[in-house]
């Protein structure tokens, strides 16, 4: 699939790896290939499995919302996801290039994500 160029008027952070453009839901790849390999952030309010999985959530959905406050942010929809809400994969680039999915990955905000693979946010030593 060749790669489709958006352009946001509004883009904000969802949570650590969904954006919303426009109204639309997007999920972040992280630089990743869609259903191979991408990134995965803890999950927000009633969907987390503990109170720790909550809180790292909403640390790395307000880490992602100061990463899209860059003007200039080029976004890229590499596929569309399996679910019910059928929401592009995209790979979100600031200007200097550096992808934001990663950055999150890099920072520790979020983990690889592979299929059939569950992240555990909840464990002690993660």
């Amino acid at each position: 699939m060749i790669a489709e160029l958006l352009v946001c008027a509004s883009l904000t952070a969802v949570d650590g790896d969904t954006v919303r453009c426009d109204g639309q839901l997007m999920r972040l790849l992280g630089g990743g290939i869609p259903f191979v390999w991408g990134i995965d952030t803890p999950e927000i309010g009633s969907h987390a499995k503990c109170v720790k999985e909550r809180k790292l959530a909403l640390i790395a959905k307000g880490r992602l919302k100061e990463l899209l406050e860059e003007r200039g942010l080029r976004i890229e929809v590499k596929g569309i996801d399996n679910t019910q809400a059928h929401r592009p994969l995209v790979n979100v680039y600031r200007k200097d290039g550096r992808e934001v999915g990663a950055m999150l990955r890099a920072e520790g905000f979020a983990r690889e994500w592979r299929p059939h693979h569950k992240n555990d946010w909840c464990s002690q030593d993660k």
